[in-house]
């Protein structure tokens, strides 16, 4: 399974970005971040059908995770602050797993990250 993931980039403090993220199938799929000597943190999931989604508590409020019928997942991100500044990963679990859980470890299929920097 591949995940594309796109959408990364600079941007002020206050501003907007949208992630996507891409993979064919029926997964449950998360947003992580890691920031520079931090660990990966969850951001927001997601299952399959969409019906259930989940947002971290730093970001509640401000991002807001969907999905397409095509199955991409777009990670909605606004208010940005400079603390959100980190490696974005789309993650996903295997089929059988239709649930999101916020353990990195719990996710079987990586994309390679995109960069998002804000700066204040």
């Amino acid at each position: 399974v591949q995940l594309q993931a796109s959408g990364g980039g600079l941007v002020q403090a206050g501003g907007s970005l949208r992630l996507s993220c891409t993979a064919s199938g029926r997964y449950a799929t998360a947003w992580f971040r890691q920031a520079p000597g931090k660990e990966r943190e969850f951001v927001a999931g997601i299952t399959w059908r969409g019906g259930n989604r989940y947002h971290g508590e730093s970001v509640r409020g401000r991002f807001s995770i969907s999905r397409t019928s095509a199955g991409t997942v777009h990670l909605q991100m606004n208010s940005l602050k400079p603390e959100d500044t980190a490696v974005y990963y789309c993650a996903a679990r295997r089929e059988e797993y239709n649930s999101v859980t916020f353990t990195a470890n719990d996710y079987h299929y990586w994309g390679p990250g995109t960069l998002v920097t804000v700066s204040s």
